[in-house]
Order: structure tokens, then C-alpha cells, then sequence
């Protein structure tokens, strides 16, 4: 993925376990998408 990309809509489980959008975080106003791996394994 590249900056200024366009992506497909998905839905994820937030820190709380409430379901979230895509297109319903975008309601807010932009948002940076960071992805890093997991905890104590090699990146």
C-alpha cells in the first residue's frame, strides 16, 4: 500500500470489542493506518 492509495471498506474489532469500519472512522475527518508486527517476533 502506498500513500494515497484506495482501499477496499473492512471491519475490525477495536481495544474495547466494538466492531469498526473503515468508512465509519472516515466520518471523523482523515486517519493514518499504521500496521507493525507482532509483539516480541522479528519485523
Amino acid at each position: 500500500m502506498n500513500e494515497g492509495d484506495i482501499v477496499d471498506d473492512f471491519s475490525l474489532v477495536d481495544q474495547a470489542g466494538r466492531t469498526v469500519t473503515l468508512t465509519g472512522l472516515l466520518r471523523n475527518g482523515p486517519l493514518v493506518l499504521f500496521f507493525y508486527p507482532k509483539a516480541m517476533t522479528r519485523g
